[in-house]
């Protein structure tokens, strides 16, 4: 099987009110652990890339990865362009083989975010085979990778404009600002509150109205949540044990996230996540095992735990499993 792009998965999610996983890869290891637990969950996947992992890992690396694991599993996959910057780098990763490209110009003026997106669609809809194309309006705060914007300096997405904006570009799905954040610090503590019997921060709950807004003046279309890692206590707690110091790291809870899922929301990106997993699964190992130095031994624990929490979030979260 080749790799396919992202519409049939989506009219399929739509229908089926489930999300499909937007999974970050950066690696060997990770690449297996999303796919293998896609595997045994019969669940559809996305393989994003996203600018820093293009740079760590080299472009041809990746989708030679990719290509790996769809002949593995031969699962449908996605080989995903997270975060295109400009119209160059999406063309590069169109023609380089990948099936879906992201471009991100929710920072410039809506003409211009309108103008650059149009041009990539066209270039990609007449691309052979079809490459679909994410689009984004509205900015979340938060860091991953080259994307870095300043909490406060966030704007959730105008419902008023999606319409125009999606007839005017030609874009396949759109990610929308709802009140999600990139990375493990996704919002500051002032803006949560405290569990009075765990003393765990709470943060704000999404905008579902801006979500069912959307949903009405764009019957049918995709919606995408960029920044929605759940950073998983559990993890956090692993790291800390041993070593690390993630203090007030808190994302998105997971039953929002699946009540997302439940409505416009197709996919649901994962990224952060993944990172807490490897890394808790690496330092526990090097805390049991201060004698090894093979590499296998301590990134295979952390190759475990990756598998484990996408499992957990296809099966709890997105409700992809037993979808193909």
């Amino acid at each position: 099987m080749p790799l396919v792009n992202t519409k049939e998965m989506f009219e399929k999610a739509y229908k089926g009110g489930y999300a499909i996983g937007a999974f970050n890869c950066n690696n060997m290891e990770i690449v297996q652990a999303i796919t293998e637990a896609a595997k045994e969950c019969n669940s559809p996947v996305i393989l994003q890339v996203s600018a820093g992992a293009r740079k760590y890992a080299k472009p041809v690396y990746l989708k030679k990865m990719v290509e790996a694991a769809v002949e593995d599993t031969g699962l449908p996959i996605v080989l995903h362009l997270d975060h295109g910057a400009d119209f160059e780098i999406c063309k590069d990763c169109i023609d380089g083989g990948f099936t879906s490209v992201m471009i991100d110009c929710s920072s410039k003026p809506f003409e211009e975010n309108i103008e650059i997106t149009r041009k990539v669609c066209e270039y990609a809809h007449n691309h052979v085979p079809y490459v679909t194309v994410e689009a984004e309006l509205g900015t979340l705060a938060g860091i991953e990778d080259d994307v870095k914007v300043e909490h406060g300096a966030e704007s959730y997405t105008r419902p008023e404009d999606v319409e125009e904006f999606v007839r005017r570009t030609g874009c396949d799905s759109l990610a929308i600002a709802i009140g999600t954040s990139h990375g493990a610090y996704k919002f500051k503590p002032e803006q949560c509150t405290r569990d009075p019997k765990t003393g765990k921060l709470v943060p704000p709950p999404l905008r579902f109205d801006i979500l069912e807004e959307v949903s009405k003046r764009l019957p049918g279309f995709p919606i995408v949540l960029h920044g929605s890692s759940s950073v998983n206590q559990e993890y956090v707690d692993i790291i800390n044990a041993h070593g690390g110091a993630l203090k007030d790291a808190v994302g998105v809870p997971e039953e929002q996230l699946r009540q997302a899922a439940r409505l416009a929301v197709c996919k649901i990106n994962i990224d952060s996540d993944l990172r807490l997993a490897l890394t808790a699964g690496i330092r526990e190992h090097f805390d049991e095992h201060p004698e090894h130095f093979d590499p296998r031994q301590y990134i295979g624990d952390g190759r475990k735990y990756v598998k484990d929490i996408v499992k957990h979030k296809i099966t709890e979260v997105l409700g992809s499993n037993d979808k193909l």
